[in-house]
């Protein structure tokens, strides 16, 4: 089946399902500059060992670490912006196709795009929040002591370390997470994973819970046996050209 063919075919399944919904990971985020995890010779986590400076036992050791180390990049996450992908996502769900998103990125990018039901079940780069006292914080707030040297920054309630309202290493999944699973178990027939490679668990548990599987990835994963699509091009092109084919039979 060609290219073209494979737009088709998964526009098919999407008119066909009920159910349809979408799972995104760092993949879909390169075309916005951010570099993935794992992609030989590119990924974060060829350079650095994360949990040497973005765990949770790292940020209450160590806090000073955590923000020299790892602090800079989230903040330039924040910077990005979306990409035609992220705005063909928003666009399915705007046309009625794609109920709900699951993503793996805390760039924020989906919500910048217009997706509105959507869960960031790792969390996001909007906030933060005191690890004492729990008092919330936005995270320009957080950035903005790290730029004045204040390391690491400091609640002005409790004089406790802030932290960004994210998942790192240590740290249990959020309750977003079950629901996002419980949502999956009882209403999902159909799922489009986009940029993920799926070897992140428990995220990457939530594919079996979907009858029917397309994937649209550079790189093989562990579901393209059982997928009934599998689309090697970068998610951008893949994602517009899918979102104009359903525009065109509506």
């Amino acid at each position: 089946m060609d290219y073209q063919d494979q737009i088709a075919r998964a526009a098919a399944l999407i008119k066909e399902s009920t159910g349809f919904y979408g799972l995104t990971g760092a993949g879909i985020s390169t075309e916005s500059g951010i570099p993935d995890f794992r992609t030989p010779g590119e990924g974060i986590w060829e350079k650095v060992d994360p949990i040497t400076t973005s765990s949770v036992e790292v940020l209450q050791n160590n806090p000073r670490l955590f923000y020299e180390s790892a602090f800079n990049r989230f903040a330039s996450i924040t910077l990005a912006e979306p990409h035609e992908g992220h705005y063909a996502l928003a666009k399915m769900e705007q046309m009625g196709f794609l109920k709900g998103l699951v993503t793996q990125n805390i760039d924020g990018l989906h919500v910048k795009a217009g997706s509105r039901n959507i869960w960031e079940v790792h969390g996001h780069l909007r906030s933060g929040y005191c690890q004492g006292c729990k008092k919330r914080y936005s995270f320009e707030e957080l950035v903005h002591q790290v730029e004045l040297k204040r390391i690491p920054p400091i609640c002005r309630n409790c004089f406790d370390v802030l932290r960004p309202d994210v998942v790192l290493f240590g740290d249990p999944m959020p309750p977003l997470f079950y629901e996002a699973e419980e949502t999956l178990r009882n209403n999902c027939d159909l799922m489009l994973v986009a940029g993920s490679s799926l070897v992140v668990y428990p995220v990457a548990y939530l594919p079996r819970l979907a009858k029917r599987l397309i994937i649209i990835n550079l790189m093989p994963t562990e579901y393209d046996h059982i997928a009934e699509i599998v689309i090697r091009e970068k998610c951008s092109k893949a994602l517009q050209d899918l979102v104009e084919k359903l525009a065109a039979g509506e």
